[in-house]
């Protein structure tokens, strides 16, 4: 989950971008201009990003959405918000790392923010346990929302998981029920909540925390009810070969524009070219002003029709006319 290889689709731009860092190099070394010879390689790494990104299919969005280079939700806090301080522990087992959450401030105003936190190097990997959350994750992520709500205070949350931790200890200490009593509580929480996919929205894992007013997606984000290894290792016995998993990938519809238009999802946020890892802070900047005019929407509406309108937004889902 946290490799950051060059993707095979991703080749030539990683190709034409060490060409440019050589040449600054070679430049570098021996104090040369050589802008004019960089500029025009600039400008097609530019259109090349643009054409690859345009024309991703679904396997290869779920590949960009796992890839470690992406910004994570600690990245969000600090390129969106200001003043964040975290806030620890479920008060009944322990601390998780996989989810980080706390007080923090988006342009002035305090917001409850919180998210899984995937790990870029192995140490930081294994802490946040690959951000798959045990159940006092959970129950620490819905700590912060019942505070938040004390306080009148907007819940955001950003999802990045592949699904909720299923080992021995999870089971035992009720992983089933804590995501479930999110889902519960989080359906009647008296206070706005935007929740957005950030990488990949795996399963009851992503869904804990995705009970929202308005739920969001990146571009090359993906949401699905598992993972597409699991769903080829369920329906055709194979979730290791290329071509089950890109059949899964289709098959699931888990991409933000399938999404959209199942209306699963309220929007899609826009990534520069190149995706999300490309430009940590134009992602950042597009993901700020998406939830500063969702908010001063969603303050419009008294906490019981909040209630009312969140709770009939799940209801509608999955309804068809024959």
């Amino acid at each position: 989950m946290g490799t950051s290889v060059t993707l095979e689709f991703e080749k030539p731009i990683a190709e034409l971008e060490k060409q440019i860092d050589e040449l600054k190099r070679l430049a570098g070394d021996q104090q040369l201009d050589v802008n004019d010879e960089i500029a025009p390689l600039q400008k097609k790494l530019a259109d090349l990003r643009e054409e690859i990104y345009k024309n991703l299919s679904p396997w290869q969005r779920v590949q960009v959405a796992r890839n470690s280079k992406r910004p994570f939700t600690l990245d969000y806090i600090q390129l969106v918000f200001t003043d964040f301080i975290e806030l620890h522990g479920d008060r009944a087992f322990r601390e998780d790392a996989a989810i980080v959450g706390g007080w923090a401030r988006l342009d002035g105003e305090t917001v409850m923010v919180m998210g899984q936190q995937r790990g870029r190097d192995t140490k930081e990997i294994l802490k946040r346990n690959f951000g798959m959350p045990h159940p006092e994750g959970y129950r620490k992520a819905l700590r912060l929302m019942k505070l938040a709500e004390k306080f009148h205070v907007p819940v955001i949350t950003f999802i990045d998981t592949m699904g909720a931790w299923a080992g021995l200890g999870a089971e035992e200490r009720g992983q089933s029920e804590a995501i479930a009593r999110n889902l519960f509580e989080m359906s009647r929480l008296e206070v706005p909540i935007i929740a957005t996919v950030i990488g990949e929205g795996g399963s009851g894992g992503a869904l804990a925390l995705a009970v929202a007013d308005r739920t969001n997606m990146l571009e090359n984000a993906v949401y699905s009810v598992i993972t597409v290894e699991g769903c080829a290792a369920i329906l055709w016995k194979d979730g290791k070969s290329q071509e089950m998993r890109e059949k899964a990938a289709s098959a699931l519809r888990i991409t933000a524009a399938d999404l959209l238009e199942l209306r699963v999802i309220d929007e899609i946020i826009p990534e520069p070219p190149g995706g999300a890892h490309a430009n940590h802070e134009a992602t950042a900047l597009a993901v700020h002003d998406t939830l500063v005019s969702q908010l001063e929407d969603l303050r419009r509406y008294k906490p019981d029709k909040l209630v009312r309108r969140r709770r009939e937004k799940f209801l509608r889902m999955g309804q068809f006319v024959e």
